[in-house]
């Protein structure tokens, strides 16, 4: 298993980060490895609600289904899964000062022949979630955000 940790202070409210970031199919604005992420299910965003997530890692692309598996006023669960591994983003969130604090927390459950490669991925992985840390306050910051 891997897993990663960010803490990122957001320049924006904590209800709107946490209405941002519950549509997962914002996903790629803030998250340099996804490609594309579609909700396929319909209805309001609560849990339950699903998206195909397309994503790009080490030059392979993967394909994985999120399912939001929790939604409260602090804190977003989704669970993402494939034949291969099962991923999960746990998202804190703190109110500090009109800003928010975010604790971003990436986990990794490699299945079968595929376990062999966690260790040998962690700093991909580490690469990634920093540039997670460095997108996110960007793209929440912009003018069409707020």
């Amino acid at each position: 298993m891997v897993t990663v940790e960010r803490s990122i202070v957001l320049d924006r409210p904590t209800d709107d980060v946490l209405a941002y970031l519950a549509d997962f199919g914002n996903a790629p604005e803030w998250d340099p490895g996804t490609e594309s992420c579609t909700r396929i299910d319909s209805g309001p965003v609560a849990p339950g609600a699903s998206w195909l997530n397309v994503s790009r890692f080490r030059g392979r692309r993967t394909q994985l289904t999120y399912t939001l598996e929790s939604y409260q006023a602090d804190r977003l669960l989704f669970v993402g899964r494939n034949r291969t591994v099962t991923a999960t983003d746990d998202m804190t969130l703190r109110p500090v000062d009109g800003r928010t604090l975010l604790v971003y927390r990436a986990q990794l459950r490699f299945k079968g022949a595929a376990r062999l490669a966690a260790p040998f991925l962690r700093s991909a992985f580490e690469q990634l979630a920093d540039q997670v840390a460095e997108r996110m306050p960007r793209v929440l910051a912009a003018p069409e955000r707020r």
